[in-house]
């Protein structure tokens, strides 16, 4: 979030906190991108702070509560305020339960696996109207034909990206796998280790397609622990993932930290998994 935004974010957050009866005394920052995550205290709510009229929120809203409902691993929204979007000074707040991270930090591969399925399985069952994985490729298409959006891609690494996005939509689509409602990105950074089990976060990215895009963005290891999973549609879904998340990096507004040097360690591993067999 822009600096000039992030005072009157915080204050926000605390304030809607406040407005329901909450404590929030301080805030702990815990995620600083197009939106802001925050921990509030001593409440221990877990804060979603985005620009007005920012449409995720809600969405993430109504796909949270219906996978909670279909009994998959999920973290839940706040139990002591509405399950809805809060509108206060300019800007959507949505909050969830705080959950204390707990060991092993690193996952399994097999538990992982175990996870993302008992998830995919309960996603089976849900009906949220979402893009398919394609428009997600397709958006990452437009910024790559964009120089005003992407200025400092250099001609060279355009052609490849764009072309790689391309043939790889393609690919996978042709692949003739059944598609169903995912997570959109099930990285090791949206799974949380809790008292309650491993928890997915973060539903604002979900859309419809084969599971094995889902798996494309968790390590390899889990991939191979997948029941059921085709792992040459996996490669090529390895292939997109990569293309898609390397675009985002070289976004002229992209406000990862160090984006552009995991942009360039991308693009290397983006032509290594071209080149292989």
């Amino acid at each position: 979030m822009q600096a000039a935004e992030f005072t009157r974010a915080v204050a926000a957050a605390r304030a809607t906190a406040s407005s329901l009866g909450l404590t929030a005394d301080d805030a702990v920052v815990l995620h600083d991108s197009s939106k802001l995550t925050l921990r509030l205290l001593p409440c221990d709510v877990l804060a979603r702070v985005a620009p007005a009229g920012d449409r995720s929120l809600p969405f993430e809203i109504e796909v949270a509560r219906a996978l909670a409902e279909a009994g998959c691993p999920v973290a839940a929204l706040d139990p002591r305020a509405k399950p809805r979007v809060h509108e206060r000074d300019g800007f959507t707040i949505t909050l969830w339960t705080y959950y204390e991270p707990v060991p092993p930090h690193e996952v399994p591969p097999a538990d992982y696996a175990r996870a993302l399925a008992r998830l995919h399985a309960g996603m089976r069952a849900v009906d949220v109207p979402t893009p398919r994985f394609t428009d997600r490729a397709a958006e990452a298409q437009h910024f790559v034909a964009s120089r005003d959006r992407t200025p400092d891609l250099s001609e060279a690494d355009r052609i490849l990206l764009g072309d790689t996005l391309r043939s790889m939509k393609h690919k996978i689509s042709a692949y003739g796998g059944a598609e169903q409602l995912l997570h959109g990105e099930p990285h090791a950074g949206n799974l949380l280790t809790t008292a309650d089990g491993l928890l997915f976060i973060d539903f604002e990215t979900c859309c419809r397609g084969p599971v094995e895009f889902d798996l494309a963005h968790a390590p390899e290891e889990v991939g191979r622990h997948y029941p059921g999973a085709d792992q040459e549609l996996l490669r090529l879904c390895r292939i997109l993932m990569l293309a898609i998340v390397t675009t985002w990096r070289w976004n002229r507004d992209d406000q990862l930290p160090d984006g552009r040097r995991l942009a360039r360690e991308w693009l290397t591993e983006l032509r290594a998994a071209l080149d292989r067999p």
